[in-house]
């Protein structure tokens, strides 16, 4: 089990160094024109919808319902992708992790691990016994790594009132 989530944090390591270079452009970008991406471009270069429907080999009616369906955000990936190249341009597709994915495994464990830990929090206090906080860094990783060994990555995003 050690070896698929040493894989799965190299996954989330190479992803993250991608995310690194999405990012910035995603705090760029701005909100696709209100006549969506696939009419401005076309408008943009002079294309009529029939030009467009015979680049793309569908009838000039369906350009229109396209036009809409993006406008909508109901067109498919691929019918934007014919649209793109027809247009002469490429379709970007990404999902761009607000934050560094490591981070969100992190904090979510240290959420379930705090969940787990509540109870005997509760015993050492009536003992009078120290209780560390996880805003101390160093008490952070500690209760980290002890997490990953309590708490596999496959359970992290589990929903224990679903599984009930």
């Amino acid at each position: 089990m050690r070896g698929s989530a040493s894989m799965r944090r190299l996954a989330r390591r190479m992803l993250e160094e991608q995310a690194k270079l999405w990012r910035p452009l995603v705090a760029q970008m701005r909100s696709p024109p209100s006549e969506g991406w696939i009419r401005a471009i076309r408008d943009g270069l002079g294309m009529s919808q029939r030009d467009l429907a015979r680049r793309m080999g569908i009838a000039h009616t369906s350009v229109s319902k396209m036009e809409l369906r993006e406008r909508d955000g109901t067109i498919q990936l691929d019918t934007l992708s014919k649209a793109a190249d027809a247009l002469g341009c490429d379709l970007v597709y990404a999902l761009v992790p607000r934050t560094a994915l490591q981070a969100m495994v992190d904090d979510r464990r240290l959420a379930i691990f705090e969940e787990i830990v509540a109870r005997t929090k509760h015993t050492m206090r009536l003992e009078g016994e120290d209780v560390h906080d996880l805003a101390d860094a160093e008490w952070r990783a500690h209760f980290l790594r002890q997490a990953e060994d309590l708490i596999p990555d496959a359970q992290l995003w589990r929903d224990p009132k679903a599984e009930g």
